[in-house]
Protein backbone atom coordinates (compact mmCIF):
# COMPACT_ATOMS: atom_id res chain seq x y z
CA UNK A 1 0.00 0.00 0.00
CA UNK A 2 3.07 2.23 0.90
CA UNK A 3 4.32 1.67 -3.01
CA UNK A 4 0.73 3.11 -4.19
CA UNK A 5 0.28 6.13 -1.79
CA UNK A 6 4.18 7.27 -2.74
CA UNK A 7 5.19 5.76 -5.70
CA UNK A 8 8.40 8.10 -5.91
CA UNK A 9 8.89 7.74 -2.68
CA UNK A 10 8.07 10.17 0.30
CA UNK A 11 9.50 13.81 0.15
CA UNK A 12 12.51 14.62 2.08
CA UNK A 13 13.07 18.27 2.94
CA UNK A 14 16.97 19.38 1.72
CA UNK A 15 19.38 20.33 4.69
CA UNK A 16 21.05 22.59 1.81
CA UNK A 17 20.17 24.29 -1.59
CA UNK A 18 21.90 25.59 -4.41
CA UNK A 19 21.39 27.56 -7.59
CA UNK A 20 21.34 24.69 -9.41
CA UNK A 21 18.72 22.65 -7.29
CA UNK A 22 16.49 25.21 -7.64
CA UNK A 23 17.21 25.53 -11.67
CA UNK A 24 16.38 21.95 -11.65
CA UNK A 25 13.24 22.38 -9.62
CA UNK A 26 11.82 25.62 -11.02
CA UNK A 27 12.33 23.62 -14.23
CA UNK A 28 10.07 20.81 -12.84
CA UNK A 29 7.45 22.67 -11.95
CA UNK A 30 7.37 24.89 -15.65
CA UNK A 31 6.98 21.47 -17.04
CA UNK A 32 4.56 19.83 -15.15
CA UNK A 33 1.36 21.03 -16.70
CA UNK A 34 2.72 19.86 -20.00
CA UNK A 35 3.23 16.36 -19.02
CA UNK A 36 -0.49 16.32 -17.05
CA UNK A 37 -2.17 17.52 -20.29
CA UNK A 38 -0.27 15.25 -22.69
CA UNK A 39 -1.04 12.24 -19.67
CA UNK A 40 -4.72 12.79 -18.87
CA UNK A 41 -5.75 13.21 -22.64
CA UNK A 42 -5.03 9.41 -22.76
CA UNK A 43 -7.81 8.64 -20.14
CA UNK A 44 -11.34 7.82 -20.82
CA UNK A 45 -14.26 8.71 -18.57
CA UNK A 46 -13.93 5.26 -16.95
CA UNK A 47 -10.55 6.14 -15.82
CA UNK A 48 -10.66 9.67 -14.87
CA UNK A 49 -13.39 8.16 -12.28
CA UNK A 50 -10.81 5.54 -10.90
CA UNK A 51 -9.01 5.27 -7.71
CA UNK A 52 -5.47 5.29 -7.55
CA UNK A 53 -5.03 2.88 -4.87
CA UNK A 54 -7.90 1.59 -2.50
CA UNK A 55 -9.43 4.41 -0.55
CA UNK A 56 -7.57 7.08 -2.40
CA UNK A 57 -8.73 9.85 -4.83
CA UNK A 58 -9.75 8.87 -8.25
CA UNK A 59 -7.57 10.57 -11.27
CA UNK A 60 -10.73 13.12 -11.29
CA UNK A 61 -10.02 14.54 -8.03
CA UNK A 62 -6.03 14.46 -8.25
CA UNK A 63 -6.16 16.54 -11.76
CA UNK A 64 -8.30 18.83 -9.69
CA UNK A 65 -6.45 18.72 -6.49
CA UNK A 66 -3.04 19.50 -8.01
CA UNK A 67 -4.07 23.06 -9.24
CA UNK A 68 -5.69 23.41 -5.93
CA UNK A 69 -2.64 22.84 -4.15
CA UNK A 70 -0.25 25.03 -6.80
CA UNK A 71 -2.11 27.98 -6.42
CA UNK A 72 -2.05 28.00 -2.56
CA UNK A 73 1.93 27.19 -2.86
CA UNK A 74 2.23 30.21 -5.57
CA UNK A 75 -0.17 32.23 -3.32
CA UNK A 76 1.93 32.02 -0.11
CA UNK A 77 5.07 32.63 -2.46
CA UNK A 78 3.96 36.09 -3.06
CA UNK A 79 2.92 36.51 0.52
CA UNK A 80 6.25 35.52 1.75
CA UNK A 81 7.64 37.68 -0.57
CA UNK A 82 5.59 40.79 0.31
CA UNK A 83 5.73 39.92 3.94
CA UNK A 84 7.51 39.63 6.66
CA UNK A 85 7.64 35.63 8.12
CA UNK A 86 3.51 35.45 7.53
CA UNK A 87 1.33 32.67 8.97
CA UNK A 88 -0.36 31.00 5.67
CA UNK A 89 -4.12 29.52 6.01
CA UNK A 90 -3.69 25.87 5.40
CA UNK A 91 -6.58 24.27 4.03
CA UNK A 92 -8.34 20.56 3.87
CA UNK A 93 -7.40 19.23 0.65
CA UNK A 94 -9.35 16.18 1.47
CA UNK A 95 -12.48 18.41 1.76
CA UNK A 96 -11.78 20.46 -1.12
CA UNK A 97 -11.59 17.05 -3.53
CA UNK A 98 -14.90 16.63 -2.29
CA UNK A 99 -16.47 19.61 -3.10
CA UNK A 100 -19.21 19.73 -5.74
CA UNK A 101 -16.55 21.58 -8.28
CA UNK A 102 -14.14 18.80 -8.46
CA UNK A 103 -16.95 16.42 -10.03
CA UNK A 104 -19.02 18.88 -11.74
CA UNK A 105 -16.31 20.67 -13.60
CA UNK A 106 -14.72 19.25 -16.65
CA UNK A 107 -10.64 18.23 -16.12
CA UNK A 108 -9.63 20.59 -19.35
CA UNK A 109 -10.70 23.48 -16.97
CA UNK A 110 -7.98 22.64 -14.05
CA UNK A 111 -5.67 21.62 -16.78
CA UNK A 112 -5.84 25.21 -17.78
CA UNK A 113 -5.50 26.31 -14.03
CA UNK A 114 -2.57 24.52 -13.80
CA UNK A 115 -0.84 25.45 -16.78
CA UNK A 116 -1.43 29.68 -16.29
CA UNK A 117 -0.69 29.27 -12.21
CA UNK A 118 2.58 27.63 -13.38
CA UNK A 119 3.52 30.08 -15.80
CA UNK A 120 2.71 33.04 -13.30
CA UNK A 121 4.48 31.15 -10.89
CA UNK A 122 7.58 30.08 -12.69
CA UNK A 123 8.27 33.66 -13.95
CA UNK A 124 8.01 34.74 -10.18
CA UNK A 125 10.41 32.72 -9.32
CA UNK A 126 13.07 32.63 -12.14
CA UNK A 127 13.06 36.68 -10.91
CA UNK A 128 13.68 35.84 -7.48
CA UNK A 129 17.05 36.66 -5.94
CA UNK A 130 18.63 33.75 -4.46
CA UNK A 131 18.10 35.13 -0.78
CA UNK A 132 14.63 35.18 -1.56
CA UNK A 133 14.28 31.47 -1.19
CA UNK A 134 15.43 31.99 2.59
CA UNK A 135 12.94 33.57 3.39
CA UNK A 136 9.91 31.60 5.45
CA UNK A 137 6.08 31.30 5.88
CA UNK A 138 4.99 29.58 9.61
CA UNK A 139 2.65 26.87 8.92
CA UNK A 140 0.72 27.05 11.96
CA UNK A 141 -1.07 23.32 12.08
CA UNK A 142 2.56 22.01 12.41
CA UNK A 143 4.02 25.70 14.32
CA UNK A 144 7.19 25.16 11.45
CA UNK A 145 8.75 27.57 9.50
CA UNK A 146 8.93 27.14 6.05
CA UNK A 147 11.78 28.20 3.54
CA UNK A 148 10.53 28.91 -0.25
CA UNK A 149 13.57 27.29 -1.58
CA UNK A 150 12.81 24.32 0.58
CA UNK A 151 8.72 24.86 -0.53
CA UNK A 152 10.00 25.02 -4.21
CA UNK A 153 11.47 21.46 -3.75
CA UNK A 154 8.33 20.44 -2.06
CA UNK A 155 5.98 21.49 -5.22
CA UNK A 156 8.24 19.97 -7.83
CA UNK A 157 8.26 16.64 -5.85
CA UNK A 158 4.37 17.07 -5.69
CA UNK A 159 3.54 17.45 -8.96
CA UNK A 160 5.61 14.35 -10.03
CA UNK A 161 4.06 12.32 -6.64
CA UNK A 162 0.27 13.13 -8.09
CA UNK A 163 1.40 12.31 -12.24
CA UNK A 164 2.77 8.77 -10.89
CA UNK A 165 -1.12 8.31 -9.02
CA UNK A 166 -2.49 8.87 -12.68
CA UNK A 167 0.23 6.28 -14.34
CA UNK A 168 -0.76 3.78 -12.05
CA UNK A 169 -4.31 4.16 -13.25
CA UNK A 170 -3.34 3.99 -16.59
CA UNK A 171 -1.15 0.88 -15.98
CA UNK A 172 -4.68 -0.85 -14.55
Amino acid sequence: MEELKYPIGKFNYPETITSDDLKAWIHDIENCPNEYIELVSQFSEDELNTPYRPGGWTARQVIHHVPDSHLQAYCRFKWVLTEDSPTIKPYHEDLWAALPDTQLTPVSVSLDLLRAVHHRWVVLMKNMDLKDFDRFYIHPQYGKKYALGAVCKLYAWHGRHHLAHLRLIKDL
